[in-house]
């Protein structure tokens, strides 16, 4: 239950980073009103918080940091924020691999 708690804490990071980085420094309004009464920036911390309770604090941290930062940038990439290319797709990938990794090794 922690690893799916953890998951899903990860996800809720990437949509708060995610309507950050699109209120453009809080000028855009909706997008600062999302980043302002998301739930997704307590639930992201209080999910990492309580998977820590029985999980690594060093592996449950990386695995959260690598699925929010991994979905923000495909996120963006989908969206045409950002630029794709095949060495970011690399490693994106090597990203998702490592928190996979740690995953097999818990």
């Amino acid at each position: 239950m922690a690893w799916f708690v953890l998951v899903l804490s990860g996800v809720t990071e990437a949509v708060w980073a995610t309507a950050l980085g699109k209120s453009s420094g809080f000028s855009r309004l909706v997008p600062s009103i999302v980043f302002a009464v998301a739930v997704a920036v307590v639930l992201s911390m209080a999910g990492l918080a309580w998977a820590m309770r029985s999980l690594p604090t060093g592996t449950a941290y990386a695995v959260w940091v690598g699925i929010g930062a991994a979905l923000t940038v495909a996120y963006a990439m989908a969206t045409g924020d950002e630029s794709v290319s095949t060495l970011k797709i690399v490693f994106l990938v090597a990203v998702v691999g490592g928190v996979v990794g740690l995953k097999l090794l818990d």
